[in-house]
């Protein structure tokens, strides 16, 4: 009779994470195709956005989530093996580098997200990588040396354009409302 329960809850689970993944998908699918008319304001709740990143995820990262502690600030984290992600990437680390950045770690990136008027700008405010914390100078000396050079389409400090008619995003702890213009 247990393994029943089991099975029920583990199923009702998979289920949740299914419905959340398809309500995020098709909101998502809304925004882009430009279905929704403007000033409309549609809701991404954290169920929604870590079903999402967890499907969505690249090789090399294993189970990500995203969180916000307070309106604007951002924390994700998951296990990420950076060699396995390069190699995905097409990229070939040297032997050295490999020896580096092989093996799966944990890892935490808080970000203050702003935005408006159709733009947005992401600040990382620290990182920290197997309990080891990454801010201030050192921190912008491996968005500039590392992380930049690696993905030259990441936008770090900077005003992007949101693109799809979206005026802001509004992170709350709670969810995130895309607002479009």
């Amino acid at each position: 009779m247990w393994a029943i329960s089991i099975l029920l809850v583990v199923a009702s689970l998979a289920g949740a994470a299914y419905n959340d993944y398809a309500s995020a998908r098709q909101k998502l699918d809304s925004i882009e195709t430009g279905r929704l008319r403007p000033g409309a304001r549609v809701v991404l709740t954290f169920p929604e956005l870590n079903a999402v990143v967890a499907r969505e995820a690249p090789v090399g990262v294993r189970n990500p989530q995203l969180r916000a502690s307070s309106p604007g600030l951002a924390t994700g984290v998951a296990l990420i093996d950076f060699g396995r992600l390069e190699r995905s990437a097409g990229r070939r680390p040297g032997w050295l580098m490999s020896k580096l950045l092989d093996g799966e770690r944990p890892v935490s990136v808080t970000a203050l997200v702003r935005s408006s008027g159709g733009h947005a700008t992401v600040d990382i405010q620290r990182v920290e990588i197997s309990g080891l914390t990454i801010d201030g100078g050192t921190l912008d000396f491996l968005i500039q040396n590392f992380l930049i050079p690696m993905y030259p389409d990441a936008v770090i400090g900077k005003p992007f354009e949101l693109g799809h008619g979206i005026d802001r995003l509004d992170v709350s702890p709670s969810a995130v409302a895309v607002l479009l213009k």
